[in-house]
């Protein structure tokens, strides 16, 4: 529930604010009298929105905006006043506030105030998150056999509130399918909080997850919502759950099926509206034998299972990912578009790809656009590691179906044909000994190769 704190010091107007807001709005308010009391529920509180009077004696409205500032509260405020003065308004604007009422307006005007700030602020929240991933893998590319069995399967279960668990490789983009689910899933524009239990150290595990209040241990000196909060009415994904303790795996079970967390130092629990998605590259069932991750824990988390492929299962899609991130690379580094020849395409594609899958492409892709200035990059361009480490062409994927190999194998074929033949339709039709050029377009369509074809027909 959102919570949003009104700082005026006539009690009887308060009061009357709180209980408007909570009738109209179905906001959770707090009320403080004056400027210090708001600072100290700021401190033990976590407020959405605060409502604060300009004119207050002591501590004013502008001094409680430079105090949280100071204290690094990034809560937004709403400022209001009743004298008309609106040019202290916009004085309190450039401290910080984020737009003001006046107090003789209608309480649905004030409501719909609210939910504007909020949802400014979410967006923001968004925004910054979308730029801190510019730099991320590549999306969901590509149209083989596995793939579209992957998307597939997302879209069958991204509607479903109940866990999912993500299982493969390191560097084959568990990250973006659990976007992917949150992007179709019942609360798109909810947050999507991504935490990494690897990166964790022990002590902080729980702090991350739960939150803590103040004074919860030394150094906590304001309240901290944790990632199931933040994440509350959207999607907590928890990368590498396989690396999660096991005191804090009891405990992520226990919040998991109540859907109440408890901070650390608190003694309420607060309801939490999260769907949890969780990933990992470890064989779970082999760290549940050995006593290493908990089996209650594991049936709960794996109520549906998405497995995403390794590269080497799908290198049809490999053409896709590289013009993909040949776009990227180039654009980031604000060079020309680059093209690759034949020949490096065909190097990529016979690579396993099996030490970072998709990431190992893509910092491929990186340093072969960094070591060539020429537009178009050859075979000596591959990093030589690739080259001299190409897998057979006869090498099988494994953990596949017999049909979804066929299917791969033939689709390959077809994506190098056209690559070797600058995608001409009737020259690769003839390189492949095909009758005639519809033959190849209808086996293009079967695979869903499309986009670049250049037809002469």
């Amino acid at each position: 529930m959102t919570t949003v704190l009104v700082v005026d010091d006539v009690p009887t107007m308060a009061q009357q604010y709180a209980y408007d807001l909570k009738r109209l709005g179905r906001f959770e308010p707090l009320v403080a009298a004056g400027g210090r009391e708001a600072l100290d529920v700021l401190e033990r509180e976590a407020v959405d929105c605060v409502i604060l009077d300009l004119e207050m004696p002591g501590m004013d409205g502008f001094e409680v905006l430079r105090a949280m500032e100071r204290r690094g509260f990034r809560v937004p405020v709403i400022v209001y006043t009743g004298t008309g003065n609106y040019d202290r308004c916009t004085e309190a604007i450039r401290l910080g506030a984020r737009s003001f009422i006046d107090k003789a307006e209608p309480m649905e005007r004030v409501v719909q105030e609210i939910e504007h700030t909020l949802e400014r602020q979410r967006l923001a929240t968004q925004l910054a998150a979308l730029r801190l991933r510019l730099d991320a893998d590549a999306p969901m590319v590509g149209a083989s056999p596995v793939m579209q069995q992957l998307k597939d399967s997302i879209g069958r279960v991204a509607k479903i509130p109940s866990p999912v668990l993500i299982v493969g490789e390191s560097g084959s983009g568990k990250e973006l399918v659990a976007r992917e689910l949150h992007r179709l899933g019942a609360h798109p524009a909810g947050p999507f909080v991504a935490l990494n239990a690897a990166a964790l150290p022990e002590t902080l595990v729980e702090d991350e997850l739960f939150g803590h209040e103040r004074g919860a241990f030394t150094g906590a000196n304001v309240l901290r919502k944790g990632a199931f909060e933040t994440a509350s009415n959207g999607t907590l994904f928890l990368d590498e759950i396989g690396e999660l303790p096991l005191g804090a795996q009891a405990k992520l079970l226990r919040v998991v099926e109540q859907r109440q967390v408890s901070r650390l130092g608190g003694h309420r629990t607060i309801a939490v509206d999260t769907r949890v998605v969780a990933a990992t590259n470890r064989d779970l069932e082999a760290e549940v034998r050995e006593k290493r991750f908990r089996e209650d824990l594991y049936f709960r988390l794996n109520v549906h299972v998405v497995r995403v492929p390794a590269l080497r299962e799908r290198r049809s899609d490999i053409p896709a990912l590289v013009d993909h991130l040949l776009a990227t690379t180039c654009a980031r580094f604000a060079v020309h578009l680059r093209k690759i020849e034949p020949a490096a395409l065909e190097c990529l594609m016979a690579y396993d790809w099996a030490r970072n899958n998709v990431r190992e492409l893509r910092n491929a892709v990186e340093r072969m656009v960094i070591a060539s200035d020429a537009e178009t990059i050859g075979l000596d361009d591959v990093p030589a590691e690739i080259r001299d480490g190409s897998a057979p062409r006869g090498e099988t994927a494994r953990g596949t179906t017999f049909h979804a190999l066929k299917a791969e194998a033939e689709r390959q074929i077809i994506v190098a044909a056209l690559e070797r033949n600058d995608w001409h339709i009737t020259r690769t039709a003839l390189s492949l000994g095909l009758a005639d050029h519809a033959s190849l377009l209808k086996i293009m369509r079967r695979h869903n190769i499309k986009g670049r074809v250049d037809s002469d027909t």
